[in-house]
């Protein structure tokens, strides 16, 4: 083995440790690869960037766009829906129609995309039929996977073997030199599912009909009976009045209110800005135990000393006003995005803009250019503020002007108080009731800038910035009885109505929101609906939902009016599960959309362009035809995958030219070669199918592609062979969830790992006999 080998060997080694364990993101660590490439003089720079230029990821992110075109369209739509009709009621049939009609789409449209259309509809049929969704979707996204083998342009997998044997001058794989194998294959797996793979799939119901067969048991499933409860509204509340906004019932208690049961009548779904009325019973979501810490107890005593600013000033700490530069990367972002008091190590006590002073609510505005802030900080921390370019620092001469002292106000932790004991964070006395601890007095002497994992102990007083406004809230909500007498089981019943729905979404493919919290999307404010729960990886989640970070394949439970529900389900981030809210096909633009995909076909059949060249002008065809916008075309492009198959082609040219793929094909030649090609092609398509449980599939061909096509060089045995066998093994992405379709029906199917592993292990094992009984008869492994 050479050094060249050796380091060639040594950058693929740590790329797929990177891959499995995802601590860098994929496209990432493409790029990263691909740089390494270059600085270690393996390949030329031009051959580093020849990725982005390689027909083979023109041909892909021209595909994406071309469904896109076709999804936009509702073509997938007005296909699945008249087939399906055609499934019937029973289990097996359903699945079967399910499998095909997913199969037959992704034959010509981006996998995930058939999923994610194809997802409500299945929902859907899930609810006619009574029928648990677990049952349904694992065999529509296999479906999916199965269908994308038929042809070349079903998967980039498929695209990118092609290109591999073009490039080292073999004949590459034609339009339909996938379908035989591929609808064997396929076959094989709906005939497996059916037979046995359904019997394998977990029963939950999540959407099993209630007892009068009109509305999904989902508050079931999500175990909502037992965390609703009924508060009362006492007569002297200092609630009353306060929208359901101001109240802080959201923020502070966890509590997400269903309805406001009003002179015997309940107002589903009541809005933000809706009244709070003596005696109201409102029916909420929460937290017992959270509810009983705090309802009649007091949290805060007030202390009669009158607090000035200069008590937040000591020889270590000081206040100054800053102002935001221009130029500064943070116009537009909110206090909250920005983490400015953990990134900066600062309190903001108030804004100033126009002459305006903002005081409350400040980690949720958007700073803009020129705002000041008043702030307080370690002088150190200060000076080093002065120094960057993003602030411009005065004194606090102009302190006054923000009436700061109407904010500030000591109080007392009390023996009983629910936050005693509790950490400042954990007190959530910020977040929860708009208070800002600035310091703590405890034993005569004074902590400013205290630690947020600082204990707060009874006795302890506190110099907060909020008011008596925020306190008055504090009252109000101490002095909320929890109805004992209520029967929440009741007012379940009556949850729903025409107006007002409870239906689960979905992240969608396209999302953006990955890592974002609903609180820093305003969710609540924004969509008027109520998430009341969220289902991952096999767990159901309601407790400070509005800080967690999305995640793809999460399935929010979502409550609210059903005219909202509709707009949210035109939003590109979202999913909603369910058909009676998706947007309406288009017929005529569905026609354009079919005979561009002809002409794309005929085209490429018939030889008159490189399929690259005429799925670029297909893509732009759509666009022209208006079967989508530019805008759409580039949200439909899976800019990672395209990324990801970039950055990792110019290793496959590293691999060739260092001998390091010989080598490889070397060591498996030696290991199984001897056993005979059979052997090869079974080791070949175990190697693949297990490495692409955790690999992504294009990445795993160009790393499969160079070894595939010296083993078969070495053995003298067809390479069209083996790198079929590599393409379909490469689709065999069943056993876990890392695929991003399997990952989307996570949470609507309600499934765990597991769940995957055990229907798809035997079926990779079934795909694997079909293979090797079938492949010699349409690919010759010793031709001519």
């Amino acid at each position: 083995m050479t050094l060249e080998i050796g380091i060639v060997l040594a950058i693929l080694a740590v790329a797929v440790v990177l891959f499995i364990t995802e601590w860098i993101r994929m496209d990432v660590v493409a790029l990263m690869v691909m740089v390494a490439l270059a600085l270690t003089k393996l390949i030329s720079s031009s051959e580093a960037l020849s990725g982005f230029s390689n027909p083979a990821v023109v041909t892909v992110w021209a595909m994406f766009i071309i469904s896109g075109g076709l999804s936009s369209a509702g073509i997938a739509n007005l296909l699945s829906r008249q087939m399906l009709k055609m499934g019937g009621h029973g289990e097996a049939r359903l699945v079967a129609t399910i499998m095909i009609v997913a199969g037959l789409l992704s034959a010509f449209m981006n996998n995930v995309g058939v999923a994610a259309l194809m997802l409500p509809v299945v929902m859907d049929i899930a609810r006619q039929t009574n029928r648990s969704p677990s049952k349904l979707l694992i065999p529509l996204t296999f479906g999916v996977l199965l269908g994308g083998l038929t042809t070349l342009i079903g998967t980039p997998p498929n695209i990118l073997a092609s290109d591999a044997l073009h490039d080292r001058g073999l004949a590459p794989f034609r339009l339909f030199d996938f379908t035989p194998i591929g609808v064997i294959v396929m076959i094989a797996g709906v005939a497996f599912m059916v037979l046995v793979g359904r019997r394998l799939l977990p029963d939950r119901d999540l959407t099993r009909q209630s007892p009068d067969q009109t509305r999904p048991n989902l508050r079931r499933f999500y175990d909502l009976p037992g965390r609703l409860f009924a508060l009362t509204l006492p007569e002297n509340s200092p609630l009353v009045g306060a929208t359901l906004a101001e109240s802080r019932l959201g923020a502070a208690l966890s509590l997400s209110v269903i309805a406001i049961i009003r002179n015997g009548k309940p107002q589903l779904a009541p809005d933000p800005s809706t009244q709070l009325q003596a005696d109201d019973r409102l029916l909420v979501k929460g937290d017992a135990e959270l509810l009983a810490d705090l309802c009649g107890k007091r949290i805060l005593a007030i202390e009669k000393k009158a607090l000035s600013i200069e008590n937040l000033i000591s020889p270590d700490i000081d206040i100054v006003e800053v102002a935001l530069a221009s130029r500064s990367p943070l116009v537009g972002q909110t206090l909250k995005q920005i983490d400015f008091r953990r990134r900066y190590k600062v309190n903001v006590f108030a804004v100033r803009r126009g002459g305006v002073s903002m005081r409350t609510r400040l980690r949720e505005i958007p700073l803009e250019r020129s705002d000041k802030l008043l702030i307080q900080g370690p002088r150190a921390q200060i000076d080093l503020l002065r120094e960057d370019p993003d602030f411009l620092v005065s004194g606090a001469e102009h302190a006054e002007v923000y009436r700061l002292d109407e904010q500030l106000i000591a109080v007392r932790v009390l023996p009983e108080s629910a936050v005693a004991g509790k950490s400042l964070a954990d007190s959530r006395l910020g977040d929860a009731f708009g208070l800002t601890v600035l310091g703590i007095i405890r034993d005569g002497t004074t902590h400013l800038m205290p630690d947020p994992a600082e204990e707060l102990r009874p006795g302890d007083t506190l110099l907060v910035e909020g008011g008596e406004e925020a306190l008055v809230t504090l009252r109000g909500l101490e002095a909320l009885r929890i109805d004992r007498q209520a029967s929440p089981d009741l007012s379940i019943s009556q949850l729903q109505s025409d107006q007002v729905g409870l239906v689960e979404a979905v992240l969608s493919p396209h999302s953006t929101l990955t890592g974002k919290t609903l609180s820093d999307l305003h969710f609540r404010e924004k969509y008027g609906l109520s998430v009341l729960a969220i289902w991952r990886e096999g767990q159901v989640y309601h407790h400070n939902l509005r800080d967690m970070p999305l995640r793809f394949g999460d399935a929010l439970l979502l409550y609210g009016p059903r005219q909202k529900l509709k707009v949210l389900s035109t939003e590109p981030d979202f999913l909603v599960l369910t058909e009676t809210v998706q947007e309406a096909p288009k017929p005529k633009k569905a026609v354009i959309a079919v005979l561009v995909l002809a002409a794309i076909l005929v085209s490429v059949l018939a030889g008159w362009v490189h399929i690259s060249i005429a799925a670029v002008a297909g893509a732009a065809l759509m666009v022209v035809t208006g079967c989508l916008s530019m805008g759409d075309a580039y949200r439909f492009i899976e800019w990672r995958a395209v990324f990801l198959i970039a950055g990792m082609l110019p290793l496959g040219i590293a691999l060739e030219r260092t001998g390091a793929a010989r080598f490889l094909a070397e060591g498996v030649i030696g290991a199984i070669g001897g056993l005979g090609p059979v052997a090869v092609i079974a080791g070949l398509f175990i190697l693949t199918s297990m490495a692409v449980q955790f690999i992504h599939p294009a990445a795993l061909v160009v790393l499969m592609a160079p070894i595939a096509i010296s083993t078969a060089d070495n053995m003298g045995i067809s390479p069209q062979a083996l790198m079929m066998t590599v393409a379909v093994s490469a689709s065999t992405s069943f056993m876990t969830p890392i695929y991003p379709a399997n990952m989307m029906i996570m949470g609507p199917g309600g499934y765990r790992f597991t769940d995957y592993t055990k229907v798809g292990l035997p079926l990779t094992l079934v795909i694997l006999a079909v293979v090797l009984l079938t492949l010699p008869l349409f690919w010759p492994l010793f031709p001519g």
